[in-house]
């Protein structure tokens, strides 16, 4: 049988790569799955739980020694994973862009590293997509953390001694994250307007009961990029966005920036003049902060004041989400296993004692677009033109 080891993160990192739902699935197309021992109790998932859905609980060095797939969130240090068969894939978010020396050191150890984060944003790769499922929880924490630190209430009241005004809420970046932003914000009652370069975001900020702000005397400049991101916008472009975004910003109450260029740092949307328009109090969620921030004076991973204005640099929010986060991480990873699972010899059986095999072929899409090394070498074209 073909062996999935599902491996338990550094402290840093709550989340799991699989869950006792998703060992299910896969137990059940004939894979044997090793769960490290306490790998998914900070999520919320017991050792137990594991074991009822047919996992084997292991220690590390077993899990590494024994497994033909390891599953993993963050990618490892290599020295974690020595031990580890020849030809094993190893499976996970591993940022590849900006930890070249752990992909070598993956390569060095002859492992077939698997980046799920440049999964191709195609139709049929759309249910492993790690980046969309926990964007969406980082739009959705993204809101709440601002609420928590904004001192008014989100919604209008109307009460016997006057009335409270709505939050006025401005979301920068209308991607996976913006969506579930504006969504938020508008379930917690806040009057939102939402901004992107894509003219075609028009229609889903207007869907989620949001108003568009676009800027519409600059022609033929939408700034669509490739794989559904943003792209590059022109100087001509910049300058008319940075004039709307000028007299927009000074009556906001909350901002969410969620604006990323992947491969290139975070556009800059706020400078610290827009800054100073806005009112005191104000609060900004910079989701692009672990990039370079959205925001001029953007720090990540704390909250800084400008102007009177406090400016979240989110780094990771999914992770607060840990149970919700590892759920749908867990399921993405599956769906790419399944999706790439040859049947067994004995596929009319009930039985799965022959065990389900792990087939990635060279001409798949979506394999060569994940595939970072293979056979001792970096085999990925990006990373080889990165040097």
């Amino acid at each position: 049988m073909t062996k999935v080891a599902v491996l338990k993160e550094g402290a840093a990192e709550p989340r799991v790569a699989a869950i006792p739902e998703t060992v299910r699935k896969l137990a059940g197309k004939g894979y044997e799955l090793l769960v490290e021992r306490g790998a998914g109790e900070r999520a919320g998932f017991e050792d137990t739980a594991y074991e009822a859905a047919g996992a084997r609980l292991v220690t590390r060095p077993a899990a590494v020694s024994e497994a033909d797939v390891l599953l993993v969130v963050t990618g490892p240090d290599p020295s974690d994973l020595k031990g580890a068969k020849k030809g094993a894939r190893l499976v996970g978010a591993l940022s590849p862009a900006t930890r070249g020396a752990e992909v070598g050191g993956y390569a060095g150890l002859g492992l077939e590293a698997l980046a799920m984060e440049w999964m191709p944003r195609i139709t049929r790769a759309q249910s492993m997509d790690i980046l969309s499922s926990q964007s969406n929880l980082a739009g959705y924490k993204a809101v709440i953390d601002a609420a928590a630190l904004y001192q008014r209430a989100f919604p209008m009241m109307m009460t016997a001694a006057g009335t409270v005004s709505p939050a006025k809420l401005f979301v920068m970046g209308v991607g996976v994250a913006g969506l579930q932003a504006i969504a938020t914000a508008k379930r917690l009652g806040a009057q939102v307007s939402a901004t992107d370069v894509r003219s075609a975001t028009r229609e889903q900020i207007l869907s989620l009961g949001a108003k568009p702000i676009f800027v519409e005397a600059v022609e033929g400049i939408e700034g669509e990029g490739q794989g559904g991101y943003a792209g590059e916008t022109s100087e001509e472009y910049k300058k008319a966005q940075a004039a709307l975004v000028s007299e927009h910003i000074g009556k906001q109450d909350v901002v969410i920036t969620t604006a990323l260029i992947p491969g290139r740092p975070a556009p800059r949307l706020i400078s610290d003049a827009q800054l100073a328009t806005m009112k005191p109090g104000s609060v900004i969620v910079d989701l692009a902060a672990e990039a370079g921030g959205n925001v001029e004076g953007c720090v990540a991973g704390e909250v800084t004041e400008r102007h009177g204005v406090r400016i979240i640099g989110a780094v990771q929010l999914a992770r607060s989400l840990a149970g919700d986060a590892a759920a749908l991480y867990s399921r993405n990873i599956a769906n790419f296993l399944l999706a790439f699972t040859a049947e067994p010899d004995n596929a009319e059986s009930d039985s799965p004692a022959t065990g389900g095999l792990l087939s990635l072929p060279d001409d798949d899409e979506i394999v060569a677009a994940i595939r970072l090394t293979r056979d001792g070498a970096i085999v990925h074209e990006r990373l080889r033109a990165m040097g």
